[in-house]
């Protein structure tokens, strides 16, 4: 490390010798929603747990997200809480209110055209999605998208809708294969490391001194050392 180069922290040391992004969130609200590429969550559950072991993870299922994956195979895989994006019967409690002061970056992996609408046209009919138009932290949309989605009139209208809030981002899809029709033209949710990136740009965009926090504390700590 150059003498120009701010002391990393601990986080920043194990991200750099895994070679994965350094995200320096301690709290993610992660909303999985029905789209087949939910099945691959086990694995970046996995992944993440892996690599970020303070990260602590809230995971919010839609009912059609429970079609691809269940709570079972998630449990123990994420350092947190698997719920379902459904209002709790018979509970004082306001679920999206606790959701949105605890969460300190939102991820939707991956997003359906439907939950996108929804997030864009400013609907509020799931705990998720409520504290999702009221937080004030990021958020990063991973949409998978079916073929001719990502050229549809709707998706365009809603992916700029979304693109105009000061704390969302909408991720490019990747290119991929239809389960249907086995043919190239559907599209993939980008890479979750990618996501992750996009979510620290984001923070500290809106929070130029959260990674300036984050660096001093560390250096503090080498010094102590």
């Amino acid at each position: 490390m150059s003498e120009t180069e701010p002391p990393r922290s601990e986080a920043g040391e194990r991200a750099a010798l895994l070679g994965v992004p350094e995200f320096g969130v301690s709290r993610l609200l992660l909303v999985a929603t029905g789209s087949v590429s939910t099945a691959d969550l086990p694995f970046w559950g996995t992944w993440l747990r892996t690599c970020y072991p303070d990260l602590e993870i809230m995971l919010a299922l839609t009912r059609s997200a429970r079609r691809f994956v269940t709570p079972t195979a998630l449990h123990g895989r994420i350092n947190g809480e698997v719920i379902p994006d459904t209002w709790p019967e018979d509970d004082p409690r306001a679920l999206h209110v606790e959701l949105a002061e605890w969460a300190e970056a939102v991820l939707v992996y991956p997003a359906t055209l439907h939950f996108t609408a929804r997030l864009a046209l400013g609907l509020a009919d799931s705990p998720a999605l409520l504290a999702a138009q009221c937080t004030k932290a990021p958020i990063v949309v991973a949409p998978a998208l079916p073929p001719g989605g990502v050229d549809s009139p709707a998706y365009l209208a809603h992916r700029s809708a979304l693109a105009a809030r000061p704390n969302v981002v909408v991720m490019p899809p990747r290119p991929g294969i239809s389960v249907t029709t086995g043919r190239p033209g559907a599209w993939a949710p980008a890479l979750l490391p990618h996501c992750l990136e996009a979510l620290e740009r984001l923070r500290d965009a809106r929070d130029p001194g959260s990674r300036e926090e984050t660096d001093v504390s560390g250096a503090a700590s080498e010094a102590s050392a």
